[in-house]
């Protein structure tokens, strides 16, 4: 390592290991947690750094679980392997157990024996077995890199690492990258595939709100459904078998049945998705102006077409209830980005940030230059901004273009991999579920509307001179001069002509499948033109491979020299999928229309919206009559239940299902929302308006217990009263 790289190194690890920082606001990672004990300490923890971080002993990062890869977090609650997690975590699970006979999904379920819990083919979850710095290893072999084999020599160094720890362990793991490249931690994990459903609440109480509450504080919803993970008798990790037994965990969580009250320390664990609190005012500006009011206005095209279809039917509303129900949440997610961001005109504070980073640089010959360096890249790459959005949000939108590419390429692989029979069947096994996914959610009305409405969107949208020749010819092909009427025929001709979209014809064909028969199929034309490494490089040739190429550059750069000046400053790096510790406190807040709200609601406000037959505001029968007789068993406070509460926590998507935790180390809650005044907070945080949206665990218990009557569930778990 050179002198300028050891002195970065050194500057990295002295802003790490010192200083405090703001409570509330912070994404750690776990194995440095110790920096922050004690500023935790004086906001109400009473534990060990050890109990929350420990490769030694079972410590707090055992009870934790990524579901599925990082979509959702749930933590382990009993000896015997029960996970909580959110209701909309657990959504597709609870949809795809569910017929028009049995709907699970509106008429709640809890397992009363391990025999009745429902296994979930495809949902894994994963335990973070330790964490390493990695850094010195992975700047040594990117040392002399360029712009053009920098990626690939880190995807090199990685997998070296990686296989080297994991080597004869069954263990998984991965390298990750902090602070634009200027750290690297490798991340070891154990995976766990037998996972089964156990239980969740009516949908009228785990989604009570709907998309009217989605984002609101006063929040009364029991955003809750409950798993258990399975191992095989020798207590590993084995795939779905009736001979399999419930896990024994390291650890798992007691529960606190003594309530919250403002200012009482919360800390919150899991796995939080993607931040981008380094973006410059550059990509403020970009997101609120260009971008996201397009991600907005292509998820607005296909949810109307699902409403419209979901109206018609209960068997069509429970097909497409789990894609509409993640569609429509960051459809309303973008809109309160945009309009937070321009209210809190985080775009001027950046620009003031980087002012007061250029006359810092100034005599640092490195930085001098960075902000102009970051105008003029993004003045080049703001023409396509808008249309590269269409690829992703627009033109993969239509279910049949991703499964037509994965039926596609998947058979291609299953060619290639002839000689070796098991490789074959795993992949044949994956395109199933994929076909069997694609299937389920097939509404042939609603996918020729999104497909005509969005590539006419594109066509008016998008520059005449940055047309994709392919779209152009359909247009002159089937209607000139009429582009909505064109790509009404052009869709007509592609559900008659090929054997991909039709679900009746993609079974029959799937039978005797053969990727060869598959090359003039005009779905699989279509859909490779839309490919979006093909459509990239052919309308755009290297234009966006240029700019994510320099922008990375460029973030690297800014992130390090941020570094270098806040070196007396700990920071935090961006969300990036791995486990993190954030924490605060229980905490009201006044809103940006002055308006106090407290940190709790209860089963009164539930019942002051209640609207009967309403598909956001219905309530099941039991709950009602629970509620009339006062029937609040253990879990009642002041004559009422409690149902959620905030605090200000610092959460992004992936910590859904995280647990609250109070300073003695016992669930309080689940995390599962942020609040309208402060959804800028991928971007900026907002420490005066930021909270965490939690079920209270008191009402998960009471809907298990008294509404459910599962006292074999409530048996299982380590209640603490006192």
């Amino acid at each position: 390592m050179n002198k300028i790289r050891a002195i970065i190194l050194l500057l990295l690890l002295t802003f790490i290991f010192t200083s405090l920082a703001r409570a509330d606001e912070g994404m750690w990672i776990p194995m440095l947690i110790g920096k922050n004990y004690d500023q935790m300490k004086k906001q109400g923890f009473k534990l060990t750094a050890e109990d929350l971080y420990s490769i030694n002993k079972a410590s707090i990062k055992d009870a934790i679980v990524s579901l599925g890869g990082g979509f959702c977090t749930g933590e382990v609650v009993s000896g015997h392997g029960l996970v909580f997690t959110n209701h909309h975590c657990g959504y597709e699970a609870i949809s795809a157990n569910s017929t028009l006979q049995n709907d699970i999904l509106d008429s709640g379920f809890y397992a009363k024996s391990y025999g009745d819990e429902k296994p979930v083919p495809g949902l894994y979850v994963q335990f973070l077995i330790r964490i390493e710095d990695v850094t010195p290893q992975v700047s040594e072999a990117l040392k002399d890199a360029t712009d053009a084999n920098r990626g690939m020599k880190l995807q090199k160094i990685s997998k070296e690492i990686v296989a080297n720890a994991t080597k004869g362990t069954g263990y998984d793991g991965a390298v990750s990258v902090f602070f634009g490249g200027n750290q690297y931690f490798l991340y070891i994990y154990q995976k766990y595939s037998d996972i089964r459903l156990v239980g969740a609440p009516p949908q009228s109480i785990g989604k009570f709100g709907g998309e009217t509450d989605n984002w609101e504080w006063p929040r009364h919803t029991g955003d809750f459904s409950i798993f258990r993970i399975y191992t095989g008798k020798d207590g590993q990790p084995a795939e779905y078998s009736a001979d399999n037994v419930p896990y024994t965990p390291k650890k798992f969580l007691p529960i606190s049945l003594k309530g919250v009250k403002n200012g009482d320390f919360a800390m919150i664990y899991g796995y939080p998705g993607r931040t981008d609190r380094f973006l410059t005012s550059n990509g403020v500006r970009l997101a609120t102006e260009e971008t996201s009011p397009v991600i907005v206005k292509l998820r607005d095209i296909r949810l109307k077409a699902w409403k419209e279809e979901m109206n018609k039917s209960a068997e069509t509303k429970l097909k497409l209830s789990s894609k509409y129900a993640e569609i429509a949440n960051y459809w309303k997610y973008f809109i309160g980005q945009t309009e937070q961001l321009k209210r809190l005109d985080i775009y001027n504070q950046k620009l003031q940030e980087e002012a007061d980073f250029t006359k810092w640089a100034a005599d640092k010959p490195a930085y001098a230059g960075l902000m102009d360096d970051y105008k003029k890249l993004y003045a080049d790459y703001e023409p396509y901004a808008i249309h590269r959005t269409y690829i992703n949000e627009g033109l993969l939108a239509p279910g049949f273009v991703i499964n037509t590419l994965n039926t596609y390429y998947g058979l291609r692989a299953i060619d290639n991999q002839k000689g070796n029979a098991d490789a074959a069947a795993d992949i044949a096994k994956q395109l199933k579920k994929i076909n069997d996914d694609y299937v389920h959610d097939y509404n042939e009305i609603a996918d020729k509307k999104i497909f005509v409405q969005i590539m006419s969107a594109y066509y008016t949208d998008i520059p005449k001179d940055q047309h994709a020749d392919f779209i152009e010819d359909i247009v002159n092909k089937y209607s000139p001069g009429n582009a909505p009427e064109a790509f009404k025929q052009f869709a007509d001709y592609l559900w008659a002509n090929s054997n991909l979209i039709d679900p009746a014809k993609l079974t029959a064909f799937m039978q005797n499948p053969s990727a060869d028969a598959l090359s003039k199929d005009p779905a699989v034309v279509y859909a490779i033109n839309v490919n979006p490494r093909i459509y990239t490089k052919n309308v755009f040739g290297n234009k966006v491979s240029d700019f994510e190429g320099k922008k990375a550059d460029l973030d690297r750069l800014y992130q390090q020299a941020l570094l270098e000046k806040n070196q007396d400053k700990l920071m935090y790096p961006d969300a990036n999928s791995t486990m993190r510790i954030s924490y605060g406190n229980v905490q009201d807040y006044t809103s940006k229309d002055n308006v106090h709200y407290p940190i709790q609601t209860d089963l009164n406000g539930v019942m002051a919206k209640y609207k009967a037959g309403d598909s956001e505001f219905d309530l099941p029968p039991a709950l009602i009559n629970a509620y009339k007789h006062k029937d609040f068993g253990q879990y009642g406070e002041n004559g009422t239940v409690p149902v959620d509460f905030i605090t200000n926590d610092d959460i992004t998507g992936g910590n859904s299902g995280s647990p609250v935790i109070n300073g003695d180390g016992e669930l309080i809650g689940l995390a599962f929302d942020g609040n309208w005044d402060a959804m800028s907070g991928d971007i900026a945080f907002d420490k005066k308006y930021k909270r965490t949206i939690c079920v209270d665990i008191r009402y998960v218990l009471w809907c298990i217990d008294v509404l459910g009557h599962a006292n074999n569930l409530i048996g299982e778990l380590d209640l603490h009263k006192n």
